[in-house]
């Protein structure tokens, strides 16, 4: 009997033969079914395949009594209770490194479109209300040469450092740990929100990190910086950077990722200082389709009775 796998949500790249016909696989539409309608058709299933978007808790696993594993398409694995699986015995596998240059290409992204309002100008042409450019039409902010602060040095923060050398930024990093990256200055959070022009989130969320960009933090940052989040959405204060936008205190803020996806604040969408994009961080077809493969390597890799190449630490 072929071991049963329920995919809550489809992957991008196609199911790969040996799954196909190793596993009875279930599930894998397009947008997630019920969730009764998961405990019926993946009661029997010893593998479970989720997204970042979907939360594993006990309250799903009540009627999955046969899952031992479970493969997430993500890095982050703040979508899943880690304790609940501790004491359930379920082991938990992730796709980490594949997403580290699409992210940093997108933390890129956004800061350079909110330091020169890209997104303004856009909005402005498509409404038709491009009818003159005076001297002072749009002014952005310059970019080259200027201090760039990373809150989170691992493989991400380097990668976006590498892409902000090629600006002639200064690198400021905040983390628990010496780098040791030529071009780089560790220091400490609140200097580097003080010093820097723009601040660039990449640390995971964890208990230490939630609410780490907080009201006073955020009114320590330098006058008119400038604030990207590619990392995770409770890690900054959402109403605190509404407030800093609308007041002026913060120039722009490039944001990917929110505290309750797909819910935005109505004053982030309003404020027009604020470039949001829907968590396409790692939303490139070559990075989605390598971070599926990964998934269902570790589907294989479980019912062929080998270890998994990327369990998350429980």
């Amino acid at each position: 009997m072929r071991p049963i796998v329920y995919a809550v949500r489809a992957l991008p790249g196609g199911i790969p033969p040996e799954v196909k016909s190793g596993t009875d696989l279930r599930g894998g539409e397009e947008r997630p079914p019920p969730r009764e309608r998961i405990h019926a058709e993946g009661r029997e299933a010893e593998l479970l395949v989720v997204t970042y978007l979907d939360r594993v808790d006990d309250a799903l696993l009540e009627g999955l009594p046969a899952v031992r594993q479970v493969s997430s398409y993500g890095v982050g694995v703040n979508h899943v209770d880690l304790p609940a699986m501790k004491r359930r015995g379920i082991v938990v596998t992730n796709t980490p490194d594949v997403v580290t240059d699409a992210t940093a290409d997108m933390a890129m992204a956004l800061l350079l479109a909110s330091a020169r309002r890209v997104a303004e100008g856009d909005r402005l042409i498509r409404a038709g209300g491009w009818r003159d450019a005076g001297a002072a039409f749009l002014l952005g902010r310059e970019v080259s040469g200027k201090t760039l602060g990373i809150v989170g040095f691992g493989r991400i923060g380097q990668a976006m450092a590498r892409r902000a050398a090629g600006f002639g930024m200064r690198i400021l990093y905040t983390s628990p740990r010496e780098a040791g990256v030529p071009g780089a200055t560790r220091v400490g959070l609140d200097d580097l929100l003080a010093t820097s022009d723009f601040v660039s989130i990449h640390c995971p969320l964890t208990d230490a990190t939630r609410d780490l960009i907080s009201r006073e933090r955020i009114a320590r940052m330098k006058p008119g910086a400038i604030l990207v989040n590619t990392s995770r959405g409770p890690v900054v204060d959402e109403e605190a950077v509404a407030d800093a936008l609308e007041e002026g205190r913060l120039f722009a803020a490039g944001l990917d990722v929110f505290r309750d996806e797909p819910r935005v604040p109505e004053r982030l969408r309003r404020a027009e200082n604020a470039v949001l994009t829907p968590h396409l961080g790692s939303g490139t077809i070559e990075t989605r389709t390598a971070m599926a493969r990964m998934v269902w390597d570790e589907v294989l890799r479980r019912i062929t009775g080998r270890p998994p190449a990327h369990p998350v630490v429980i």
